[in-house]
């Protein structure tokens, strides 16, 4: 007998906005979400005011039922998921799950990745296909194993990176696709003629990993060819985004004189010759701000100084007043 995969006992994992979509899916297509499990509350920003998940503010909404486990392995936590009865757990966006969790539910657990595994294994696979130059990236459901990222595929759909994407508009449009897959993938996990595949064996030189974001992985290198920084600033914005510090130096020593942090949200290059020996010279003139690399120009047209708040870079030209020479470095 088939099983209706709409009266299968649902526990959905998951914690930022690309997980809310799939939430979603499956709350207004009539499933059955039993509980939502995400991240605790926690302080953030100056005020260190309580915030909640993206993934709890929506559950909450829809009266779904919430849990909030410190710890994923707490005998208390495990009892309350095993009282629930689940048939099926999915994962988005949320943390890595112990076996003794994700081998709980009845037909198992799987996970959405934002990439085609098992390409860009990590937690920044869709910053890092902007970043590598890809042309496509992609949706991968599979059920979870105890190796990261590494489980059988249940399903994957594809989804074109254009030239003007960013990690922004490629995050909503891979939750889309992601959401109607899920969805896809809840009636397939079931279907008793349905068989996973193996992820394909790739050797490690031709896998592309996808490993978090740290602040230098943000900085900018004005030594290397502009169509690189331009995938940098793509893959980084609108978060956490690019940055470069400018120092300004005095003409007549080189005395330094001022440092100023600053993240690049947009930009475009403007490839010409001969600027191999000026590499990080910043020039402006005409509400255009130059900064050699080197094959060219970065010309940045969003910007933020530190402390201030993101402005076109006109406008970051009207108030800008250097005192000396200028270098981004």
């Amino acid at each position: 007998m088939s099983v209706d995969p709409k009266q299968l006992r649902i526990v959905y994992m998951g914690t930022p906005d690309f997980a809310v979509a799939p939430l979603q899916a499956l709350v207004e297509g009539g499933y059955r979400v039993v509980a939502v499990v995400t991240m605790p509350d926690k302080p953030a920003g100056r005020g260190l005011k309580v915030q909640e998940s993206a993934v709890k503010r929506y559950a909450v909404s829809a009266g779904l039922p919430v849990l909030q486990p410190e710890r994923l392995k707490d005998e208390a936590f495990v009892a309350a998921l095993r009282d629930l009865q689940p048939d099926l757990g999915i994962v988005v966006a949320f943390r890595m799950l112990p076996r003794v969790v994700f081998e709980l539910p009845k037909y198992g657990t799987f996970n959405l990745h934002a990439s085609l595994l098992p390409q860009y294994r990590g937690a920044a696979p869709i910053n890092w296909a902007i970043i590598n130059g890809e042309r496509e990236t992609g949706v991968t459901t599979f059920l979870l194993n105890p190796r990261m990222d590494e489980g059988a595929v249940i399903d994957r759909r594809t989804v074109a990176i254009l030239p003007e994407d960013n990690v922004g508009s490629l995050h909503d449009k891979l939750m889309t696709v992601g959401a109607g897959l899920v969805l896809e993938s809840v009636a397939r996990v079931v279907d008793e003629t349905f068989h996973p595949q193996p992820q394909p064996e790739l050797p490690a030189s031709e896998l592309k990993p996808a490993p978090k974001i740290f602040k230098e992985t943000c900085r900018i290198d004005f030594g290397v060819e502009g169509e690189r920084i331009i995938r940098l600033i793509r893959g980084l914005a609108p978060y956490p985004g690019a940055w470069t510090r400018l120092e300004e130096r005095s003409a007549v020593d080189a005395t330094l004189l001022r440092t100023t942090d600053v993240k690049i949200y947009a930009a475009r290059f403007e490839a010409t010759a001969g600027t191999a020996d000026r590499i990080g010279e910043v020039t402006a003139a005409g509400g255009v701000l130059r900064i050699a690399c080197r094959d060219g120009y970065i010309l940045p047209e969003l910007l933020q100084p530190a402390g201030k708040p993101r402005m076109a870079v006109r406008d970051y030209l009207n108030g800008w007043k250097p005192r000396g020479e200028c270098r981004c470095v």
